[in-house]
């Protein structure tokens, strides 16, 4: 099997036609055919990259449908991508199409993109990890119409206290932020939400525990928005608690000898 005779799982990014992989874009431009999920992906980057390919808007597509598209196209010696909003691999729904393909003896690849968690994070100009505050980031969601096992149940998460990232919940922030309080975060803990991260037209919110399910509902948002949560968040207002030692003049690591003053 040739490599070009496949099927290519790629990451579009968050929205942004530029944020897309040099690899993702070059693997675009040389499909014949394209399966993309309308819903979320920009159509407009469909047609920037891939505008000779034959494309097929998923978002009316079940997974029968979009196996079919994929591996008629892979047999009759096309390049076929699979086209996913951010990286397909957080909430990409990817495993199982990738299970059909394997059924069928049809190989892929995946290729990453930039996932929206980082699109929110570099819109808010911050930092998800920091020193002496948080070392530990989580991606998670609400339960909603895909349940959570128990042991992941927001609530159970937020005994944590790490920077939390929270995809596909917005409709519920009511019940995010009633979960969040019975863990380990406290009323005036700084929350940002960012909608359609790096869209031209994406919004972004800032508050607190307290206040944010009010103000997301003031500005009507209801989807594709990311909820990010922690004492990160205060660094921009606040000042930061300890610098990382990376740059530290005293501080030696493999690449470079601390200065000794």
């Amino acid at each position: 099997m040739s490599h070009e005779n496949i099927v290519h799982f790629v990451g579009a990014g968050p929205g942004d036609v530029e944020l897309i992989t040099v690899k993702g874009a070059r693997l675009l431009g040389e499909a014949d055919v394209v399966v993309y999920a309308g819903s979320l992906v920009d159509r407009e980057l469909v047609l920037t990259y891939a505008p000779d390919a034959r494309v097929y808007d998923s978002a009316g597509m079940d997974l029968e449908q979009t196996t079919k598209v994929l591996a008629e196209g892979v047999l009759a010696g096309e390049r076929v991508v699979r086209l996913h909003t951010g990286d397909p691999s957080i909430y990409g729904a990817i495993q199982e199409q990738m299970e059909e393909l394997d059924r069928l003896g049809i190989g892929y690849e995946v290729v990453p993109g930039v996932t929206s968690a980082f699109a929110a994070a570099a819109t808010l100009r911050q930092e998800l990890t920091l020193p002496e505050v948080s070392q530990t980031v989580v991606i998670t969601r609400l339960a909603g119409r895909t349940p959570v096992p128990e042991r992941e149940q927001l609530r159970n998460i937020a005994q944590v206290g790490a920077t939390l990232v929270i995809y596909l919940s917005i409709s519920m922030i009511e019940k995010v932020v009633q979960e969040l309080l019975s863990g380990a975060y406290q009323e005036d803990t700084p929350v940002a939400v960012v909608a359609k991260a790096s869209w031209a037209d994406e919004q972004v919110l800032t508050g607190t525990l307290a206040d944010i399910a009010a103000k997301v509902r003031d500005a009507g948002i209801g989807k594709q928005a990311l909820i990010v949560v922690g004492d990160v968040l205060r660094a921009r207002s606040e000042g930061m608690k300890a610098k990382s030692l990376l740059y530290d003049k005293g501080f030696s690591h493999g690449c470079r000898e601390g200065i000794v003053v």
